[in-house]
C-alpha cells in the first residue's frame, strides 16, 4: 500500500462539467487493485477487521440481492481501512455442487452426452474446464460494484488448501463418533437425482386430489386416506391410536392390502391422531419419515417402491410408471374394485420442492451419512445466549434459537461426482476406514472409496477459517480469525450461518468464527413484492450501474437498508440517487471555483462568522451520529442523515449563505473558503464507504492527496457554539417564511423584488446581504411603496410589490379559493353534526370527513392571511 501523499490540490476545471459514471468508475476500481489498497497483511500491527465474502455459486452471476448485501460489507470495510485497521474483506467462490453438475449436465446433452458416457474423472475434469471457462462471471461484476476485497487470497471450495480443510475436519468428527452412517428417509430430488437438505427444500402449494380408500373386507375393513396413492404399493401396516375404540377389533389382525395380494398388520401408536380424518393412517416406512420411525418401533418391513427417478418399480401393471401417471392409474384401478370411499379435487396442500430445480421431492429411504448435531447445536446456541455472539437486531434471535434448539441430524452425503468425495473407503470384508490429509488410503482387491460427495453446505461452513489456511497454523488464522463479523440474509440464517457457529466453534477450540452477525432482510420491488423473472419485476442491476453509475444503486440499497427489514426498490429511487451524485459534483465543483481549500489550520473560531461556526458545529454532531449509526449496522438511517446534511445543510443553506460572503470578499471570504473547504473534506469522507466513486474523485480534486480509500477516518472534531446554531436557525426561519409568502403570491423564484429590511438589534443584521440574494431582495429605490409588511423573528421586512403582480387578478383568485374554503368547511361540519350520520357511518369514514374539516379551517386562515397582506387598491 503506498503512502496517501500530498499534492497540489488540482482547480475546478480538473472536473468535467458533468459527472459522468462511466468514465470514471472502471478505470478508478483498477487503479484502487494495481496499488494494493484492498490488500491486508498478516504481519501488519494494526488491530484486525475481518469479514468474509457469502461465496456467490460459481455458476451465479450479480443479481441485487449480491448488490445489496456487498455493499453493506464493502461500506464497513471501507470505513475501517480509513479508521486505521487491518482490515480483510475476504472473497471467493462456492463450487455449488448440485447447480454446477447441472451446468455441465446440460451441455454435455446438447452433444448427446450423459457424465456416464465419460466416466467420473473425466465428467470431473469436464466441469473444472467449464468452472476456468465459464464460472465466476460474478468477480468482474463485483469489480464494477466497487468490492474492495483482498483479490489476492481468493478462494475456491473445491482448491487444494479448502479440500485439505474439508478432509480435516470430516476426520476429525468422524474419530469423535459425531459423523455416522445410516438408513434414513431423506429429501430426493428425482431431477437432480441426489438428497438434498431439509433447508434446501421449499414448500408451496399444490393442487392434489385426497383419496379415502378402505382396507381390508367387511366388519375387518378399514379407511385411510392419502394424497400419494402411489405410495400404498409399499404400506406394511395401518396404524390407530391405541386407545381409539373403533379399531380395538382390529390391532393385531391382518387386513388385505388392496391391488398387491399381500395381507399387512393393523398396529397401535400413539403417533396417530384419533381425530384427523379416520383416525387411522397408511404405514409407507421407506416413504414417509413419520411413517419411518413408526415402522422402526413396530419392527416393520421397509419395501420401496420407487428407483431414484421416482418411477414404480413394484411388478406388476405399474412398473414404470411415472409417480404421476401412477397415482392416476392406481387410483382407476381402486375406484374399479369399489374401494374408493371419498374423492377430494382438487385439494390444496404443502408439497416440498428442490429449491435447485423446482421439483417436486420425494422422501426416500436411502443410506446416507450423517453429522450428529446435537453437542454441535448447542455449542452454537450457547455461544448467543452467553453473549459472546451478538446478532442484530436482537428479535432475529429467537428465529436462531427455535431452529438451532431443533435441529436434526445433517445428512451430509450427496450423490453427484462434482464436489468434495466422502474420504471413506470400504474394505472387502466390510471394513470402513476415513482418511485424514496426508494419511494413505487403503488398497487392493476390493477396496473401494465412497462414491458420494458432501453437501455444499459442509464446505462452506468452514469459510471463515479454511480461508485462511486451516488447518495450518497460518499467519493469517493468527491475525484474522475470529472474523469480526459477518454480514449475510436471514434466509440463510439455517442454511449457513449455524453451519458456520457449529464447525468454527468445533475446530477452533470453541471460538466462535464471528463476534456479531448481522441479519439484513431481501430485496424486494418497489411494491414490496418479490424478485421474479417469472413475475416479470426481476432487475438486472447492471441495467441500473450502466444507466446510473454504481454510486447511484450503492446509495439507494444502502438508505433501504433497515436491519433484517425486506428492502423494496424501483428504478425512480435510484435515478434519486443518480440526483444526489450530481448534486455532490457540482457543489463540489462550485465550491472549487470558488476557492474552497484545506490548505492549512481552521481560522480562530472568535475570527468565525455564525454561518461558519452553525456549519462547523453541524458537521460535529453529523459526524458524531454517523459514526453511532456505523457502529449499529443502521445504514437507512446513516444514509439519510448524510443526504440531508449534504444536500440540505451544506449545499442549500451553507454554500448559499457563503455566496454573498464570497462577493464581498476580503478575511471573511477567505475563512469561509477553508471552512468550506473542511466540511466538504469530512462529508465526503463520511460518505466514501457508501458511494466510493464519486467521492474519491472529488476527494483527491478537492485535496491534491493520493487517495480517499486509504486517507484517515473524520472524528468528531468536538466543535459546538449553541449560540450560532440558534442565530441560523432564526435566519433559516426568516428566509423560508418569506420565501413561503413570496410564493403565496405567485412570484417567481428568480423574481427580484424591492424590499426594506428592519434588521437593526436583531441577531439578523449582519446578515442582510445574505438575506437579499437568497430571497431576490433588490434595495429599495425611488418611488419605493411597501405594499406588504413581514414581521418575522423581531424583524421587518417590508416588500414593493406594486408592479410584479396584478392585484386585483391575485384578490379574486384567492376570494375564490377562500369561498370554496368556507363551503368545504360548512359541509363537513354539517355532517360531523348530524347524529343520524354519525350512528350509521363507519369510524375511517367519519375520521376521514373530520381530516376534511380540519384541511379546510387550515385553507381559511392561510387564505385570509393571504389576502391580508395583498396590497391594497
Amino acid at each position: 500500500m503506498t503512502e496517501n501523499s500530498q499534492q497540489p490540490p488540482a482547480p475546478a476545471s480538473a472536473l468535467p462539467t458533468q459527472y459522468t459514471p462511466a468514465d470514471v468508475e472502471g478505470p478508478l476500481y483498477e487503479r484502487w487493485v494495481e496499488r494494493g489498497y484492498f490488500e491486508a497483511d498478516a504481519t501488519s500491527e494494526k488491530p484486525p477487521y475481518t469479514i468474509v465474502i457469502p461465496p456467490p455459486n460459481v455458476t451465479g452471476s450479480l443479481h441485487l440481492g449480491h448488490a445489496f448485501e456487498h455493499t453493506l460489507i464493502d461500506a464497513l470495510t471501507r470505513r475501517k481501512r480509513m479508521q486505521g485497521h487491518e482490515t480483510l474483506w475476504q472473497p471467493g467462490m462456492d463450487h455449488a455442487g448440485i447447480a454446477t453438475q447441472n451446468k455441465v449436465e446440460q451441455q454435455l446433452a446438447g452433444e448427446g452426452l450423459s457424465r456416464h458416457d465419460l466416466g467420473r474423472e473425466a465428467f470431473v475434469e469436464r466441469v473444472w474446464q467449464w468452472k476456468e471457462e465459464f464460472g465466476g462471471k460474478i468477480l468482474g461484476q463485483m469489480r464494477r460494484l466497487g468490492d474492495g476485497v483482498d483479490w489476492s487470497r481468493q478462494r475456491f471450495t473445491m482448491d487444494e488448501g479448502l479440500s485439505q480443510a474439508v478432509q480435516t475436519i470430516f476426520k476429525k468428527l468422524y474419530d469423535d463418533e459425531l459423523i455416522y452412517r445410516a438408513e434414513r428417509i431423506i429429501n430426493w430430488c428425482p431431477r437432480c437425482l441426489t438428497a438434498i437438505s431439509d433447508i434446501e427444500v421449499e414448500y408451496q402449494d399444490d393442487d392434489g386430489e385426497l383419496v379415502s380408500m378402505r382396507y381390508g373386507d367387511g366388519e375387518e375393513s378399514i379407511v385411510v386416506a392419502t394424497t400419494r396413492a402411489e405410495t400404498m404399493l409399499g404400506d406394511t401396516a395401518v396404524a390407530v391410536h391405541p386407545d381409539d375404540e373403533r379399531y380395538q377389533h382390529l390391532i393385531g389382525k391382518l387386513i388385505k392390502l388392496p391391488l398387491t395380494g399381500r395381507s399387512i398388520p393393523v398396529v397401535a401408536d400413539a403417533h396417530v391422531d384419533p381425530e384427523f380424518g379416520t383416525g387411522a393412517v397408511k404405514v409407507t416406512p421407506a416413504h414417509d419419515p413419520n411413517d419411518f420411525e413408526i415402522g422402526r418401533r413396530h419392527d416393520l418391513p421397509t419395501l420401496t417402491v420407487m428407483n431414484e427417478r421416482a418411477i414404480l418399480t413394484v411388478p406388476g401393471p405399474f412398473e414404470g410408471l411415472d409417480r404421476f401417471e401412477a397415482r392416476a392409474a392406481i387410483v382407476a384401478a381402486l375406484r374399479e374394485e369399489g374401494r374408493i370411499v371419498a374423492e377430494k379435487r382438487p385439494y390444496v396442500h404443502s408439497v416440498g420442492h428442490c429449491s435447485r430445480c423446482g421439483t417436486a421431492v420425494e422422501p426416500r429411504l436411502s443410506m446416507q451419512w450423517w453429522v450428529k448435531v446435537g453437542p454441535l447445536a448447542e455449542a452454537a446456541s450457547g455461544a448467543v445466549r452467553d453473549g459472546r455472539v451478538t446478532i442484530h437486531p436482537r428479535e432475529m434471535e429467537k428465529r436462531y434459537f427455535d431452529w438451532v434448539d431443533n435441529l436434526h441430524d445433517w445428512c451430509i452425503s450427496r450423490q453427484l461426482w462434482w464436489g468434495h468425495r466422502i474420504p471413506v473407503w470400504y474394505g472387502p470384508d466390510g471394513e470402513t476406514v476415513c482418511v485424514g490429509p496426508g494419511e494413505e488410503p487403503p488398497s487392493g482387491e476390493g477396496w473401494h472409496q465412497e462414491t458420494d460427495v458432501l453437501d455444499t453446505w459442509f464446505s462452506s461452513g468452514l469459510w471463515p477459517f479454511s480461508t485462511l489456511g486451516w488447518p495450518e497454523q497460518t499467519a493469517s488464522v493468527a491475525k484474522f480469525y475470529p472474523n469480526s463479523v459477518l454480514v449475510t440474509g436471514y434466509d440463510i440464517l439455517f442454511f449457513w450461518v449455524v453451519r458456520m457457529m457449529m464447525f468454527g466453534l468445533y475446530a477452533m477450540d470453541g471460538t466462535p468464527p464471528f463476534s456479531e452477525i448481522v441479519l439484513h432482510g431481501m430485496v424486494r420491488d418497489q411494491n414490496g413484492k418479490k424478485m421474479s423473472k417469472s413475475f416479470g419485476n426481476a432487475v438486472d442491476p447492471l441495467d441500473w450501474m450502466d444507466k446510473y453509475g454504481s454510486d447511484a444503486l450503492r446509495f439507494t440499497l444502502a438508505r433501504g437498508a433497515n436491519p433484517g427489514v425486506d428492502v423494496p426498490i424501483g428504478e425512480e429511487w435510484v435515478q434519486g440517487s443518480r440526483n444526489f451524485t450530481n448534486k455532490l459534483w457540482n457543489a463540489t465543483r462550485f465550491a472549487l471555483m470558488n476557492g474552497a481549500t484545506v490548505e492549512g489550520a481552521l481560522p480562530p473560531a472568535e475570527r468565525l462568522s455564525a454561518t461558519d461556526r452553525w456549519i462547523l458545529t453541524r458537521l460535529g454532531e453529523v459526524t458524531a451520529q454517523a459514526d453511532a449509526l456505523y457502529d449499529d449496522y443502521q445504514f437507512a438511517k446513516l444514509s439519510d442523515l448524510l443526504f440531508h446534511f449534504a444536500w440540505d445543510e451544506v449545499f442549500d443553506w451553507y454554500v448559499e449563505l457563503a455566496k454573498s460572503v464570497f462577493q464581498a470578499g476580503g478575511q471573511p471570504a477567505e475563512d469561509a473558503r477553508r471552512v468550506l473547504g473542511e466540511v466538504l473534506d469530512v462529508t465526503l469522507r463520511l460518505l466514501h464507504p457508501i458511494v466510493p466513486f464519486v467521492t474519491e474523485t472529488l476527494w483527491t480534486t478537492l485535496t491534491g492527496r493520493e487517495s480517499i480509500v486509504v486517507t484517515d477516518w473524520p472524528k468528531d472534531s468536538g466543535f459546538r457554539d449553541a449560540a450560532a446554531e440558534a442565530e441560523i436557525a432564526t435566519l433559516q426561519r426568516v428566509i423560508t417564511e418569506v420565501r413561503r409568502f413570496r410564493g403565496d403570491q405567485g412570484l417567481q423564484p428568480g423574481q427580484r423584488v424591492p424590499a426594506r429590511l428592519h434588521l437593526d438589534g436583531t441577531p439578523l443584521a449582519p446578515h442582510e446581504p445574505a438575506i437579499r440574494q437568497l430571497l431576490r431582495l433588490q434595495p429599495e429605490g425611488e418611488g419605493f411603496t411597501a405594499t406588504a409588511t413581514l414581521p418575522v423573528e423581531g424583524a421587518e421586512v417590508a416588500l414593493d410589490l406594486s408592479g410584479t403582480i396584478d392585484v386585483a387578478a391575485e384578490r379574486k383568485r384567492l376570494t375564490k379559493d377562500l369561498a370554496a374554503a368556507e363551503k368545504e368547511k360548512a359541509q363537513a361540519e354539517g355532517k360531523l353534526g348530524n347524529e343520524a350520520f354519525l350512528g350509521k357511518a363507519p369510524e375511517p369514514v367519519v375520521e376521514k370527513i373530520r381530516g376534511r374539516l380540519r384541511k379546510a379551517e387550515e385553507d381559511i386562515v392561510r387564505l385570509t392571511g393571504q389576502l391580508e397582506k395583498l396590497p391594497q387598491g
